[in-house]
């Protein structure tokens, strides 16, 4: 049998959602790769084949999807996959409506087989469903930090190729993008991530979960409710609707924990959870947690951290 893996790059390595998707993938034994550019990104695959997409411009869902229905044209793959990401989701979206066949989202585990059978997440990670998958090949895309990543070994045998596309494919396409502004460390890779919610209580109030992220080297997050509220953007939304991380260390401070907030959490190693109410939901989730107000406790961790390191 043999899959096929949609796989996103950045800067010539694949992403580490796709290696994660990959894992997966290998259920099906025989994994091809289709990837839109990254000629360097493709030879550090360890698959058999690596289709290399040449498509102008930038990213372009339609064009892109066509791109993976012309490679699968051709392998004819038992199953196509990508990472369950807002990118993977959207190609095989476009994929499922091309090839008219049902399109299975946040797939946990696989179990090839006529019809192939899958583990998914529903209801933002609190449920997971086994599902039958109707319909040749079988569209699945693999929840974030789900499976554990596989390494990128190389070895890949390497084809471009040039897909044909019509002007509708192109129609909707990215003309323009820009970088969120303060850099640093990224939020959906970083080892430790400090989240603010409304508890907080104003944009001013983020100065301290700044400060202990800053010591520690990670990165702020927020719940939905303070980019509802406009105190930070929602790139820094961890949740259902926003970024899903799984830090070795999460620390929530003033956030409730709504079920779409856990599910973007659930897969750190640790959730340390920082709240004034000891009722409060996040601390069935929590492996560690501090009863009390934030304002206090959070600059009490930091004067702490700071007087280590300078001892």
């Amino acid at each position: 049998m043999t899959s096929l893996l949609f796989v996103e790059h950045a800067g010539g390595a694949p992403d580490e959602l796709s290696l994660q998707a990959l894992s997966l993938a290998r259920a099906f034994g025989r994994v091809e790769a289709v990837l839109v550019g990254g000629v360097e990104a493709a030879g550090r695959l360890a698959v058999s084949t690596a289709h290399v997409a040449e498509i102008p411009g930038s990213y372009a869902p339609a064009a892109w999807a066509a791109a993976v229905a012309s490679v699968a044209a051709r392998v004819r793959p038992e199953a196509i996959l990508a990472a369950g990401s807002d990118r993977g989701n959207e190609v095989l979206g476009h994929l499922s409506a091309r090839l008219d066949v049902p399109f299975a989202a946040n797939c946990t585990a696989v179990a090839p087989g006529d019809p192939v059978t899958v583990t998914r997440q529903r209801w933002g990670g609190s449920l997971l469903e086994e599902a039958r998958v109707h319909g040749s090949p079988a569209l699945l895309s693999v929840a974030p930090h789900a499976v554990a990543a596989e390494s990128a070994g190389g070895g890949a045998q390497v084809e471009s190729f040039v897909p044909e596309l019509s002007e509708s494919d192109l129609a909707v396409r990215v003309v323009g993008s820009t970088e969120p502004a303060g850099g640093g460390v990224s939020l959906a890779e970083a080892k430790v991530v400090v989240s603010g919610g409304r508890g907080v209580g104003s944009a001013e109030g983020f100065a301290v979960i700044e400060e202990l992220a800053e010591l520690l080297g990670g990165a702020v997050g927020c719940s939905r409710v303070v980019t509802s509220a406009g105190w930070r953007p929602h790139t820094d939304q961890v949740g259902q609707t926003g970024t899903k991380v799984s830090p070795d260390l999460y620390i929530a401070c003033g956030i409730s924990g709504a079920t779409q907030h856990i599910a973007g959490c659930k897969g750190a190693k640790t959730i340390l959870a920082i709240n004034d109410d000891p009722e409060a939901p996040i601390l069935a989730s929590a492996d560690y947690a501090v009863i009390g107000n934030l304002h206090e406790i959070v600059p009490a961790i930091s004067a702490e951290l700071r007087r280590k390191r300078s001892a």
